[in-house]
């Protein structure tokens, strides 16, 4: 007796990537804007495809926001 039986979704789909953004890469906008607030390092997460969904003040909020919207976080230099 062979079922085949799926009990895990597909989960590729909900890995995102976290990375430090140094100042330098970022648009003068950006840059301004997190300099004013204090910021030296931000960071990105990234979909699997390379699609930039967010940028953060710091690491912790960045796999709290991944996980709040049902997704896994991966940190990547």
């Amino acid at each position: 007796m062979n079922t085949r039986y799926e009990f895990l979704p597909d989960s590729d789909d909900r890995i995102v990537y976290v990375r430090p953004v140094k100042m330098e890469e970022l648009p003068e906008e950006i840059k301004a804007h997190a300099q004013a607030q204090g910021a030296d390092k931000l960071y990105a997460v990234h979909s699997a495809d390379g699609e930039r969904l967010a940028l953060v003040r710091d690491e912790r909020l960045a796999f709290v926001l991944a996980r709040q919207n049902d997704l896994a976080p991966v940190y990547v230099n």
